[in-house]
């Protein structure tokens, strides 16, 4: 089963102490913790091992973090993909694993990208909230009643799951008016993927525009216009526009079903993405394989998905 692809978890994935199993398992997983550690100039290592919760939930630490567990996750799995996808910030596990980026420029530019994205909206002052059961054109015409601020849609997560973004007052009227089976606010601290993010958006562009993009070892498909890319120079337009725009995740994992994936590997915390798919794909005709890597465990398990010869990486 060796047609796969690899999921990358963005914000809301997190917990304290994701990448301490493989730490302490794996001399590579203590040498990407080190070099995410000189590369920021503080313990992100840290961070994912004690916590405490409400300091890796703030989204300077939340994207390095994330990004270094996945980046971890990745390459002790030791097989290359044949697509990639991440999920927001995921985007840019998903572009060092196809080494268009490298590590320690990724992780410097997730820590700015999440510095800007706070700085564009005070703490406390914006939201997110996953509505379960709720169709996407009523979602569409209930938000533009909401009157208390700005609210707008975030992310397609899937068929059944729609994430609204925006000034928090905003993002709870559009609750009451919506009145979706079901809802959860999530754990971040600012209104990603809307208009309030367009100053972020703009400062990160620049910061891109600093940093080398290579040719992709292997297709990644963009959030923002759910479609693969195959240069460097994509990939960089693709990051730029992502900040202020909806993650069109549903559409993205059409792309893998056209592609013909068979198993999707879901590579860092948790299984959220694994979640997704699981409901996305119900109605293909053969919806595909899952697994996931966050601790020794999950990847030994996903390492024996793969076939041996998949499996050809030196992962220590």
């Amino acid at each position: 089963m060796d047609h796969f692809a690899c999921l990358f978890p963005g914000q809301g994935s997190q917990s304290v102490g994701m990448g301490k199993d493989l730490y302490d398992r794996s001399p590579l997983a203590r040498e990407i913790f080190n070099r995410a550690d000189e590369a920021l100039g503080f313990a992100v290592s840290r961070l994912c091992f004690e916590g405490p919760e409400e300091e890796l939930r703030l989204t300077r630490n939340t994207q390095p973090a994330l990004l270094t567990v996945s980046t971890i996750a990745y390459s002790l799995l030791g097989a290359d993909p044949v697509m990639a996808a991440g999920h927001s910030l995921g985007e840019y596990s998903a572009l060092v694993a196809a080494g268009v980026l490298a590590f320690e420029d990724a992780v410097r530019l997730v820590h700015k990208r999440g510095t800007y994205m706070q700085e564009a909206v005070p703490l406390g002052v914006g939201a997110m909230a996953a509505l379960m059961g709720a169709a996407y054109e009523d979602v569409r015409r209930k938000i533009l009643e909401a009157v208390s601020g700005t609210v707008e849609i975030a992310n397609w997560n899937s068929p059944e799951q729609i994430v609204i973004a925006g000034h928090k007052e905003a993002v709870e009227e559009a609750i009451r008016l919506i009145r979706p089976a079901r809802h959860v606010m999530l754990p971040v601290s600012a209104p990603f993927h809307t208009s309030l993010m367009k100053p972020a958006e703009d400062r990160l562009g620049a910061d891109l525009d600093d940093v080398a993009f290579k040719v992709p070892k292997f297709p990644v498909v963009t959030n923002v216009d759910a479609r693969p890319v195959r240069t460097g120079e994509e990939a960089r337009d693709a990051l730029k526009r992502q900040v202020s725009r909806p993650v069109l995740w549903t559409a993205s994992m059409e792309a893998l079903r056209e592609a013909g994936i068979t198993l999707c590997v879901e590579t860092g915390p948790g299984k959220v993405l694994s979640g997704l798919m699981k409901r996305i794909s119900r109605g293909w005709p053969e919806p595909p394989a899952l697994a996931n890597v966050e601790n020794w465990e999950s990847l030994e398990k996903a390492r024996g998905a793969l076939s041996p010869k998949a499996v050809t990486k030196n992962c220590r």
